[in-house]
């Protein structure tokens, strides 16, 4: 990591090595010592206090982390309130369904709960994603590390003529999964959301189908 004298910082991701810039104020030196506890809803927040009514503090996404507390779990009606300690230091307080264990993953399952999510360039979460973000998510919630950017995914992926649900399908600086033969959902910048296309329908599955490079499935 280093500084440059506007106070950004060219760091590196510990999850997939990706290089970027981050603000230096909104880097943590030293993350809490308590265990960690991963956010498994697709979005969520943390409160001020162990009650709805209470001041936000933080969004929460999908793969986020959290960390333990020593204090007790709160019961309210049948809401349960876990004390959670923020990557930045404060206290807050977050109901144990955001936090519940995941299911077993399905790719498709898991990548239309995104659906109509906003599309943002470099982002990675329901509160906005980009292509590859969507891909590399739902990936890695099936157990499966894929790179951050389209073209990295497919040189890591095999190579196959006729997908099947769950591949991905590859374009000019995109990437989306596909539902079956000819469906794919995908995060874009055409429809500002994540969207589903079926290739060759309509003028955009035309232009879609024209321009895919390929397809590829997870070795194995």
């Amino acid at each position: 990591m280093w500084e440059n004298a506007e106070g950004w910082a060219h760091v590196r991701t510990l999850h997939d090595r990706y290089l970027g810039w981050a603000r230096m104020t909104e880097l943590v030196h030293q993350p809490p010592q308590g265990e960690s506890l991963r956010v498994t809803a697709l979005r969520g927040h943390a409160f001020a206090g162990p009650k709805v009514s209470q001041p936000v503090l933080a969004e929460l996404a999908y793969g986020a982390r959290v960390f333990r507390t020593g204090g007790e779990v709160v019961e309210e009606g049948r809401r349960r309130w876990q004390p959670v300690e923020l990557p930045d230091g404060r206290g807050a307080w977050v109901q144990e369904v955001v936090l519940a264990p995941p299911k077993e993953a399905d790719p498709v399952a898991f990548a239309l709960r995104f659906l109509e999510a906003p599309y943002l360039w470099g982002g990675r979460s329901a509160w906005g994603l980009d292509c590859s973000g969507l891909t590399q998510t739902v990936y890695a919630a099936c157990g499966h590390d894929l790179p951050r950017d389209a073209d990295q995914q497919q040189q890591v992926l095999t190579p196959v003529e006729t997908p099947l649900p769950g591949d991905l399908a590859f374009f000019p600086g995109h990437v989306g999964l596909m539902i079956d033969a000819r469906r794919m959902i995908h995060a874009n910048a055409t429809h500002m959301s994540v969207t589903i296309e079926t290739l060759g329908e309509g003028d955009y599955g035309a232009r879609l189908q024209a321009s895919c490079t390929g397809f590829g499935r997870w070795p194995g």
